[in-house]
């Protein structure tokens, strides 16, 4: 329901705030932020998994893979993120921002360029006055909130509006997002990224898919979906990893890796955690030239 604060994104920080009680050596993820955008049921679970010691294994045994796989999910997009503010990056876009704090992780790594952070206008306002709380407690950043409801605005206007530059080089994050959007939102969303971005632009996205296979952890894979439309928030396209590369060239960019569950687990599970295996990771590049 857009009317109020995604669900979803308080629910993978909280996975992401959870792994922030382990040592660091086992974490996937490391965000210190990550608890300050909790609600009041998410934060007595994650003290109930504190005193526990249980760290989620109820919400691993109803969606096998599931915390694992938003963590890697982050951690791979945080690389990405990385190596492209190496190079010449002018400005980054978090295409549905939700409660993402790479603005302030990787404050240094910015250096003063701008972060876009794209969302439906109930999740946004809430984490900018969770922000506003604790501003005291961040690094100096540039943050430009942009509110949108994907289904029904434009990517384009509501970007420059809010000071976007357009033919920059940009790096897009898309974490989250394309489940819950028609086929032609997501082509809409990709065709702006292309359009509105020079040679050497990149996006990390994920996608969902559906697997059919007779097993438990598949089976509760398949009924996701339908615990995602309870809560508002129904998982409405996937696309198979086969046929990612030819869809995503129709739309001017090209793919430098997808990586599934086994590389997420091989590249950053040390503990014996598994990744739901039916998402996977997109790293692309404008068609206009090859970035690497």
């Amino acid at each position: 329901m857009r009317g109020r604060p995604s669900q979803t994104a308080e629910a993978v920080c909280l996975m992401r705030a959870s792994d922030q009680r382990r040592p660091p050596a086992g974490r996937i993820v490391d965000d210190p932020y990550a608890r300050w955008f909790l609600g009041p049921m998410s934060r007595a679970t994650l003290a109930s998994w504190e005193a526990s010691g249980r760290w989620g294994r109820l919400a691993e045994r109803l969606s096998p893979g599931l915390t694992a796989w938003v963590l890697t999910r982050h951690r791979y997009i945080d690389d990405c993120l990385v190596r492209a503010l190496e190079g010449d990056v002018d400005q980054v876009v978090l295409l549905g921002a939700g409660y993402d704090t790479r603005a302030y992780r990787f404050a240094r790594q910015l250096g003063g360029r701008p972060v876009f952070e794209v969302d439906f206008p109930a999740t946004s306002r809430r984490k900018a006055r969770i922000v506003a709380r604790h501003a005291g407690e961040l690094p100096r950043t540039t943050v430009r909130i942009v509110e949108i409801d994907f289904q029904s605005q434009s990517l384009r206007e509501r970007l420059l509006a809010s000071g976007f530059r357009e033919n920059t080089r940009n790096f897009f994050i898309w974490e989250g997002v394309s489940m819950y959007l028609t086929r032609e939102a997501v082509k809409a969303t990709l065709r702006t990224v292309y359009e509105l971005s020079a040679v050497g632009s990149e996006i990390a996205m994920d996608f969902w898919y559906l697997i059919d296979q007779p097993d438990m952890v598949s089976t509760a894979y398949r009924l996701s979906p339908n615990l995602l439309s309870f809560i508002g928030e129904p998982i409405t396209f996937g696309i198979h990893p086969e046929d990612v590369g030819p869809f995503l060239e129709r739309l001017g960019l090209h793919p430098l890796e997808v990586a599934d569950a086994k590389a997420l687990e091989e590249r950053y599970v040390r503990d014996g955690r598994h990744v739901s295996p039916g998402v996977y990771l997109v790293h692309a590049g404008a068609n206009r030239a090859t970035t690497r």
